[in-house]
């Protein structure tokens, strides 16, 4: 795979307001130190030096956040106009996310809401690190949901792993990563939430990338779909062998939802009512809709929908 560089930008939506980048793995988006060569921050500065705004501190107002180790879809906007809209749409819960991912062992249930509190872990050696509740040292542990649909299982480096689509119904720290440990599925690459191997040949990267994203803002609806990197054209470790779901019939789903209406986290009995409740993993047993969680509730839409576990032709 290509590294990160000052030229290897990926721009996969472009508006007068917003920017949507397919951000490299292991790149932060910003830092306040010299030493931070190459960052998300600098990368935009080099390709779009007329954007740069000098009222802000790093030039870019960036609308969320992806972790250093996380690829895929982050929404700049550019100017102040714009990133209050996207920023109301994230307060109102409007906003849609979906990630990809490659995980540890192969996932049975095909579709299920995960749904463990998280909170800070104050463990000695655990500083800026997140737990379920329950776990000893888990500090004020929120409500929080992720819905998990199955693609394809198969094997990465000669190992049993499925690949999944996630979608974060709400906005914890690390959550993803947190909820498929807690699953006992880490994802693969994770050095800070997976099991550790003793291993020397780790991944080249953390398997999780920002694959979709809708903000509905007033003036424009910003949508964008990042390229799959999970492909084993593009990873020779990784060779899948059942297709349990179309990843296009869930892009389908997703685009074809309609936006929710505004709510800063009262009940949304329209949405998500009916499958939180019979696909929760073990936590919580909260339904979606109790949350306000941003976006459509992709198991309420695709309950309906069979689909037979078929070999994957290589």
């Amino acid at each position: 795979m290509e590294p990160g560089s000052m030229e290897n930008l990926s721009i996969v939506y472009r508006s007068r307001d917003f920017l949507v980048v397919n951000k490299h793995w292991d790149v932060r988006i910003d830092s306040k130190t010299w030493r931070e060569t190459l960052t998300l921050q600098k990368q935009l500065r080099h390709r779009f030096p007329e954007l740069a705004d000098p009222d802000t501190y790093y030039g870019f107002r960036f609308c969320h956040q992806l972790d250093f180790s996380t690829s895929g879809a982050l929404c700049v906007a550019l100017n102040k106009a714009a990133a209050g809209s996207a920023y109301k749409c994230f307060k109102e819960r409007q906003v849609t996310k979906a990630y990809l991912a490659l995980v540890r062992g192969h996932v049975q249930e095909s579709r299920m809401t995960i749904s463990y509190a998280i909170g800070r872990n104050n463990t000695e050696g655990r500083a800026h690190t997140m737990c379920i509740e329950g776990t000893h040292g888990c500090e004020n542990p929120k409500p929080s949901l992720t819905e998990l649909v199955v693609l394809e299982h198969g094997l990465y480096a000669g190992d049993p792993v499925s690949k999944v689509l996630l979608q974060p119904l709400t906005g914890r720290t690390h959550q993803l990563r947190v909820h498929c440990s807690a699953l006992g599925h880490p994802i693969v690459g994770d050095l800070t939430y997976g099991q550790a191997s003793g291993r020397e040949d780790q991944p080249f990267r953390m398997m999780l990338h920002a694959f979709y994203l809708r903000i509905p803002t007033q003036a424009e609806c910003v949508e964008a779909r990042t390229p799959d990197p999970f492909l084993p054209t593009l990873d020779a470790c990784w060779s899948p062998h059942t297709l349990v779901q179309p990843l296009d019939q869930l892009v389908q789903v997703l685009q074809a939802a309609p936006d929710p209406e505004p709510t800063e986290g009262g009940p949304r009995p329209d949405i998500c009512s009916s499958s939180a409740s019979s696909h929760t993993a073990m936590g919580h047993q909260t339904s979606a809709w109790e949350q306000g969680q941003p976006g459509p509730c992709l198991l309420h839409s695709l309950q309906h929908i069979h689909i037979t576990p078929s070999t994957v032709g290589l």
